[in-house]
């Protein structure tokens, strides 16, 4: 046996330094008997039941671990594919309500340009008509003064400054929409002629014709101003039994 020497100093080797062997069976000694030792044998079978044992509570830690994981990718996968299911229901539901708000705002103009084509067309048959009615309260006391221009045409003929200012004032009226009607054998029309008399039969007529035009008849448009005064003939009747 050798002794270790003290304070750091190597003990002088008077020989060969023997190597020692370290056996990789069963420590041998003195008093053991050759055959293996049934405890030496059983070790490593101890170390690895140790080792598992060991390892065994790391992988019941592991696999918690592991299968949430598995089930949270699963279940991302589940809720990209319903984002992905949802998102085309969410865009046609907002093209939907799109389409319906164009839908009644399409309406809501179409309403409008009706109702202003309406308001105006009313208008303009309101201005007309407010036109008509200045021109037919204008005109209709000129109609004594062109009765009297009949009057004296019918007596003689007009002289020549008197022609004149008659011409003129027959056309201004005229030009105003003031147009005279009336003319002897006209069929009687109870809308535009006024029978002041029946003076008798005509067996030259079929139906009541004005025979004589007391005063003509004068209109705006086809507004009556005043309806001609007419006398009138019946036709002939047939001979009776």
């Amino acid at each position: 046996m050798t002794q270790e020497p003290h304070d750091g100093a190597q003990a002088p080797s008077d020989g060969p330094v023997e190597t020692a062997e370290v056996p990789t069976g069963p420590a041998a000694g003195p008093g053991s008997d050759a055959s293996p030792n049934p405890n030496a044998a059983a070790a490593p079978e101890s170390v690895t039941d140790a080792a598992a044992e060991t390892a065994e509570p790391s992988e019941v830690e592991v696999e918690p671990e592991t299968a949430p994981a598995a089930g949270a990718g699963a279940g991302t996968g589940r809720g990209k594919h319903a984002d992905e299911t949802v998102a085309p229901d969410a865009e046609a539901d907002e093209l939907t309500l799109a389409q319906i708000a164009l839908m009644e705002r399409t309406a809501d103009l179409q309403r409008l340009q009706a109702e202003f084509l309406n308001y105006k067309r009313r208008v303009e048959r309101d201005r007309d008509l407010i036109r008509e009615n200045s021109t037919y309260a204008v005109l209709a006391p000129i109609i004594e003064v062109l009765d009297t221009i009949d009057r004296a045409r019918e007596h003689a003929p007009l002289e020549d400054g008197f022609r004149a200012v008659a011409d003129q004032l027959e056309r201004i009226v005229a030009g105003l929409g003031l147009s005279k009607f009336g003319e002897v054998g006209d069929p009687f029309d109870p809308t535009i002629h006024e029978a002041l008399s029946h003076i008798g039969e005509d067996p030259e007529v079929k139906v009541t014709t004005c025979k004589v035009i007391a005063k003509a008849g004068y209109r705006i448009g086809d507004r009556v101003v005043r309806a001609a005064q007419v006398l009138v003939v019946d036709p002939a009747s047939g001979p009776t039994e």
